[in-house]
This record gives C-alpha cells, structure tokens and sequence, in this order.
C-alpha cells in the first residue's frame, strides 16, 4: 500500500469552531426530485469539520485503486477507505453521527446505518462518474444514503435515470446530504472534475447493510 501525503487544506472562515460539534437535524430541508426520490440538505451539520479532515486526511489507510476501463486497465480518480459492519470507525465524531441518523431517520429507514465508506478528492482533477449505489439491495428497494463532507467544496451533481435537468449541490465543511427514497433506482449522481481550484475533500457516506 502507497503512502499518500495529504494536501493542505485551506481553512473556511465559515468552520473556525474549537471544537467537533454536530447540530441538530431538525434543520434538514427535503427537496423532492420526483420518481418517488428525494435528498435532504443540511449545511454546516458538523462544527470544527476542518480539524477532523485534517485527522482523516493523515491517518485513515487509503488505499488507491485499479479498474478494467473497456481495453485498459485505468487508476480510479480519488482514494477510498472502507468500514464494514462492525468495523471501528476512524474518529469518534462519525460514530456519533451515525448513530443521529439511524435514530432520526429509524421510522422512515426501518433500519440503521451499518457501513462507511470515505472518498478522498485531492483535488479538481479526482471525481466520481455518473452513478447509483445500486450493488445489493439498493438495484431493487428504497434505501438512504447519507453523506456527511469535510473539505473544500465539491459539487455533488444528481440528474434523472435516462437524461433530465441537472441538481447541483455544493458540498463540504460539514454539510450533510442524504438521499432517500428510489433516489439510487432513478436517480444517478457524480462529483465532476473541477478546473477551478479546487482543494481536498472527504466524503464519508453512510449506508445500511447491503447497500453498495
């Protein structure tokens, strides 16, 4: 496994709190996408969310990744860390964040967030192409997916299955995303390159078990 040096973050005048600290989720604001998917969005959920991309950033084991690309075999565009159920996770904030989701979302969910996975865009040339979590059950039941970002801002863009206008939601510094509903069915998302300067991000996306 390479070692990766983590690029510098510049710091949001927007995120200058002492301390980890995650509000409530009742701002949460649902936007309905139609096709029975939905995401709801709350900037800033996690105060001081700087410090803990710079405690990711250097000691989560990223790994950097190989994929057959039609005829060639091409590095994937970020670096990605995996916590399967029951795994430990890499600071204790995301613990506690897990845990305000599965019981704000218990009633409508039926279940709780299990796995983490974390992506780590080093900046504008790293992304994520068009797609859902569609590996397992989320190819065929409604489910959530909810993304906590930490970082720069990166747009996080959703279009319908098929073509159809374009969502845009700029992501980082703490702000929460979660989508619901048939969103991973009918719905496709991605993070596209960026030729502004962009700095680092870390995403860290919380899923039930046997969603992928």
């Amino acid at each position: 496994m390479s070692t990766h040096h983590p690029p510098a973050l510049q710091g949001s005048l927007f995120d200058q709190a002492d301390e980890l600290r995650l509000g409530p989720l009742d701002g949460l604001r649902r936007t309905e996408l139609g096709r029975d998917a939905w995401i709801d969005v709350l900037p800033g959920w996690l105060g001081g969310s700087d410090a803990l991309f710079e405690v990711l950033a250097a000691e989560v084991p990223w790994r950097a990744e190989r994929r057959q690309m039609y005829d060639q075999v091409v590095a994937v565009p970020r670096l990605l860390s995996s916590y399967r159920v029951g795994d430990p996770l890499p600071h204790p904030v995301l613990a506690e964040a897990r845990e305000a989701l599965s019981a704000h979302y218990a009633d409508e969910l039926g279940e709780p967030f299990a796995t983490a996975g974390l992506c780590y865009y080093r900046d504008g040339r790293d992304s994520v192409a068009w797609h859902g979590d569609r590996i397992g059950r989320g190819a065929r039941e409604d489910t959530m997916v909810a993304i906590l970002s930490v970082g720069a801002p990166r747009d996080l863009l959703l279009r319908p299955v098929g073509g159809g206008d374009t969502v845009r939601r700029p992501l980082g510094h703490g702000d929460l995303i979660v989508m619901g509903g048939s969103c991973q069915r009918t719905w496709e998302h991605s993070v596209p390159k960026s030729t502004r300067a962009a700095g680092p991000r870390i995403s860290v996306q919380f899923r039930p078990r046997g969603v992928n």
